[in-house]
């Protein structure tokens, strides 16, 4: 879920509202305004439609199903004119647009997308995409989900998903040409995440097409697909498993084993990639979208963790612990009272939080989603290398909800002092509630309510943790400082990739860290740090993202004394979907003066 823009005129339009920044816009004449509107939205159109065709996939969770039957096209290639379109795109942008004659809408959606195409652009010419996958997501990962982000209602769903599965054999191939392509420039991933990678696609090298996830359509047909159907379409995709998706796992298992394992770096941090230190400031800047530097987060970073270790501390005094912070969270990792015994336990605990903030919301915030959510277990063939949890968006035809995925692999490693925490940050007030209301923003060009800023999404979820606090959670001690635990992970990756990708540490150092100054298991704390070490600067915009929506609310609780409305304050800050930190403060200062 993210991505993307540059300083300049700053000002966002929401629903229900608008706010215009203390400089003032300067007058314009209403017909030129609306000529220039008319062609920057022909423009915007143009993108979305390029877009939509360049990854069918991304078309289809839109709702868009003009490109079901395929997949995006991937190769050198393919990168290279994808490259040139995007440099062409901004070069139009910029000589045929007029900024000033824009409306105050379209200076938003100018500024964004002017934001987005400068990224695409730099992350181009760092090499990025010859490291397509990491060790917890990519292509091989996601697609045997197929059946879960696709419709299949209709014989012409069926007959599109049966060549999207004959497609995979092309796709695989040009994901392997991309990682080739990586080890020739040095553009690998650290052999320390590697481990383990053959299981998610060992799982796919089924002997019969019948175990493969992607055979589970044919296993129950829905209603709308006549009998007479059934036998010819379940030859198609059983063809299609058995000649396309299982020799292309094979091939990308021979690849990795035979040249991509043994040539991944040695090293974890990616100032050791080619121009490594200036692709991580850059990468610094594009997930926390602020000019900031690797030193500053850093120092940002120990503050932060001081700040709510003194507060973790408070609590174990409070429940009157013999023993120090160590013995502590030792405490908590090994006493089975914090831990389900089965995963039905541990779904319905979740479920019942859940529930209970479900009720609360409307005290929180006057406008809410239409679109529902949903609890499942993450899959068994990518639990054992992923997080906690994570979130699904719903699809953009509004068929499918929003989906929670909780991980109940391991169940000793999923602490039931952490599932209030957790779960208010994947579904509601987090996640689920913010792009579901992004989603239905129908005054947003498509651009942007299906994008976001990492920073602001994530920050969101974050600060949506807290939100529990007001809303009359956290009542037990302990899942208060599971609460904090949640929050301090959060300011220890600020400390911890810095740390791996700037200052040189070595993935036992960050290990430590995390252990010294968090209740995680152990095992959440190796797939965390193999996390940052795959996908350098992520793990910077959530910490930074709350500080700047708190920082805010600070503001407007200040300037606006008894006059401060906790929903209003919510419904601005989520009015205008996800946007960069920037734009979020001048939208801020505008609401306030209006107030």
């Amino acid at each position: 879920m993210s991505r993307l823009l540059s300083h300049c005129f700053l000002l966002a339009v929401v629903t229900g509202g608008c706010w215009l920044p203390s400089c003032g816009i300067p007058s314009r004449d209403g017909h030129a305004a609306e000529s220039a509107d008319a062609k920057f939205s022909t423009l915007l159109e143009e993108i979305w439609q390029s877009d939509l065709r360049e990854d069918p996939l991304f078309a289809t969770s839109t709702g868009d199903h003009r490109y079901n039957d395929r997949l995006p096209t991937v190769s050198l290639a393919d990168s290279e004119r994808r490259h040139k379109q995007r440099a062409e795109f901004m070069t139009r942008l910029e000589k045929e647009i007029d900024r000033e004659q824009l409306s105050p809408s379209q200076r938003v959606n100018y500024h964004i997308l002017r934001r987005q195409l400068g990224q695409d652009l730099i992350e181009f010419d760092f090499q990025s995409y010859l490291i397509p996958i990491t060790q917890r997501e990519g292509f091989h990962i996601e697609f045997p989900e197929l059946p879960q982000d696709v419709p299949l209602k209709t014989t012409a769903d069926f007959e599109n998903y049966a060549a999207r599965l004959r497609a995979f054999s092309a796709y695989t191939d040009g994901h392997i040409e991309l990682m080739r392509a990586g080890i020739t420039a040095g553009q690998t991933l650290s052999a320390v995440v590697l481990e383990g990678w053959e299981k998610p696609i060992e799982a796919q090298i089924v002997k019969r097409p019948s175990l493969s996830l992607l055979y589970q359509p044919c296993k129950k047909f829905p209603s709308t697909i006549r009998e007479s159907e059934h036998q010819r379409l379940e030859a198609e995709i059983g063809a299609a498993i058995a000649e396309s998706v299982v020799p292309a796992y094979r091939r990308f298992r021979k690849f990795m084993v035979e040249e991509y394992v043994p040539e991944a770096r040695g090293s974890v941090g990616a100032s050791a990639l080619p121009r490594g230190r200036d692709f991580y400031r850059h990468r610094v800047r594009r997930f926390t979208t602020l000019d900031v530097t690797p030193e500053e987060i850093h120092q940002i970073g120990l503050t932060e963790v001081e700040r709510i270790r003194a507060e973790m501390d408070d609590i174990i005094s409070r429940v009157e612990f013999e023993g120090d912070f160590a013995a502590f969270t030792k405490f908590l990792r090994e006493d089975p009272q914090f831990y389900a015994e089965t995963e039905e336990e541990l779904l319905q605990v979740v479920s019942f939080a859940l529930k209970k903030m479900d009720g609360k919301l409307p005290s929180l915030f006057g406008n809410l989603p239409r679109m529902p959510y949903g609890l499942k277990p993450v899959p068994d063939y990518i639990a054992p290398r992923t997080t906690s949890a994570y979130y699904q968006r719903p699809s953009g035809d509004g068929t499918k909800a929003g989906f929670f995925n909780m991980n109940t692999y391991n169940l000793k490693n999923r602490p039931l002092f952490t599932v209030e925490a957790l779960s208010f940050h994947e579904a509601v007030p987090g996640h689920h509630l913010q792009i579901a209301l992004q989603q239905e923003i129908e005054s947003l060009p498509n651009f942007r309510r299906y994008s976001g800023f990492t920073a602001f999404v994530e920050g969101w979820a974050l600060y949506a943790e807290r939100l529990g606090l007001e809303a009359g959670f956290y009542q037990d001690p302990y899942s208060d400082f599971g609460r904090l635990t949640m929050e301090i992970w959060r300011a220890c990756r600020l400390v911890v990739d810095t740390g791996i990708h700037y200052f040189g540490w070595t993935r036992a150092q960050a290990i430590t860290y995390m252990t010294d100054n968090s209740a995680l298991s152990d095992h959440n704390i190796r797939a965390e740090v193999d996390r940052y070490i795959s996908w350098p600067g992520q793990a910077l915009a959530y910490k930074m993202g709350e500080l700047k929506i708190r920082e805010l609310r600070r503001l407007a609780e200040q300037r606006l004394g008894e006059r401060f409305d906790l929903r209003a304050f919510h419904d601005m800050i989520l009015g205008s979907g996800a946007v960069p930190l920037d734009v979020l403060e001048a939208n801020a200062e505008d609401w306030l003066d209006q107030q």
